[in-house]
């Protein structure tokens, strides 16, 4: 049973939260309670998430030397040589066959999407994160795609606000993910890690990039928030704006949090186990649906 759990923690179950991006669109047109596109975006979920696991399982193949080395990432299953480097070869190759299969009985439209999404990460894996910033932009475009993929299959027009602020709120997560391993870099007193382009004196800079991104997020999601659209789709859109303060709020703390080095690999994880970080997400539903039903 606990050779089971290894498997399955290196899938990595709970980074599949990112895939909930797919339902954003529907959340941001309010067609939340469409069931047959609830239906899709449910399958469409699924689909993701076997295809972003091959795709984490190659990348921990591919950094076996660096995470072995690595203070807590030496504990992944094949890092630690619980699993057979064969068998997660196997294993992300069947995830991948799966999604795929799926992906392609939703419609083709998704399936091509999603081999972008695998190709851009295989090339990221390979190449692209020893590439300092390029690295980040990267992470971000692969947030993105999520929300692209819901609303073009979702037939869902997709607001360039909408896009913008992803890009920027994800370079911004992305940003603060670099500048939590240059602190641990710094804790470890190392000046440069494996597999990666960055050196511990390029923490201000990265530090400064991840909060101005951060911030410029916040302002798009300003401008939105004032934009005929809002009008259209609420009833009370100046609830929006207390989204701006959670979120100015949310990312100010955890750039701290970074700095001070209590911030966890992934900033996505650090946020779902944190008390603070779902009171704000819990207050952002709030907001919108003042917004929707007041």
């Amino acid at each position: 049973m606990k050779k089971i759990s290894y498997y399955i923690d290196s899938l990595r179950p709970h980074q599949w939260l990112k895939n909930f991006l797919i339902f954003i669109p529907l959340l941001a047109a309010r067609q939340i309670f469409n069931e047959e596109k609830i239906i899709i975006a449910g399958l469409m979920f699924i689909s993701f998430s076997l295809v972003a696991s091959s795709v984490y399982i190659f990348n921990d193949l591919v950094d076996l030397s660096a995470d072995r080395a690595h203070p807590r990432k030496r504990f992944r299953p094949l890092a630690s040589k619980k699993i057979e480097i064969l068998h997660g070869k196997l294993l992300a190759f069947f995830f991948l066959i799966f999604g795929i299969i799926l992906a392609f009985l939703i419609s083709k439209t998704f399936l091509n999407i999603l081999l972008i999404y695998f190709l851009i990460s295989t090339v990221y894996s390979l190449l692209l994160k020893q590439k300092i910033i390029i690295d980040i932009c990267v992470l971000a475009i692969l947030y993105t795609i999520r929300i692209i993929a819901g609303g073009i299959v979702l037939n869902i027009n997709l607001s360039v606000w909408l896009l913008a602020f992803s890009l920027f709120f994800f370079f911004s997560l992305a940003a603060i993910k670099r500048q939590a391993e240059l602190v641990d870099m710094i804790k470890r007193k190392k000046i440069k890690t494996l597999n990666r382009g960055y050196q511990t004196k390029d923490l201000p800079i990265i530090s400064v990039a991840g909060l101005a991104a951060g911030y410029i997020s916040i302002l798009i999601m300003a401008f939105y928030v004032n934009s005929p659209e809002v009008v259209k789709l609420y009833s009370e859109p100046l609830a929006l704006w207390g989204i701006c303060f959670v979120l100015l709020f949310w990312i100010t703390k955890i750039s701290i949090i970074t700095h001070r080095g209590y911030m966890h690999d992934d900033p996505i994880v650090y946020a779902v186990k944190d008390f603070t970080s779902q009171m704000c997400f819990l207050l952002i539903l709030l907001f919108v649906l003042i917004g929707i039903l007041f």
